[in-house]
């Protein structure tokens, strides 16, 4: 889900679907009830939000990192690459060092997987 106005998730879809992944996009006109109905942190919210069998994926989360959640299955609702960093997949810039956020929907979160440079 994205909001029809941003043009970086489109980015990250593109990203996605190189990487193997089929990729249903679903324009919304506010982000806001969506992320409040699926319990994303609100410090942890990115400019989109998917899915990947039962876990959800909040904003340019790199592949390697999906990747690692579908082979171990860990007890978490999903992962999220808070805000729009520069350089994250589907952004613009260098690419750099970033910590997948795990959150477990009860308030916990921890580092899932520094990815990058």
């Amino acid at each position: 889900w994205k909001s029809r106005y941003c043009g970086c998730c489109g980015g990250w879809v593109d990203y996605m679907r190189a990487k193997g992944y089929r990729v249903n996009v679903t324009a919304v006109e506010d982000m806001d009830p969506l992320k409040a109905r699926f319990g994303i942190p609100r410090d942890l919210e990115s400019c989109h939000t998917a899915k990947v069998g039962d876990y959800l994926i909040e904003g340019h989360v790199p592949e390697p990192a999906i990747a690692k959640l579908l082979a171990e299955r860990p007890a978490v609702k999903g992962l999220a690459l808070p805000g729009m960093p520069a350089g994250s997949p589907g952004m613009d810039g260098a690419p750099g060092v970033y910590d997948v956020i795990g959150f477990d929907g009860a308030g916990k979160s921890s580092v899932f997987l520094r990815t990058g440079a």
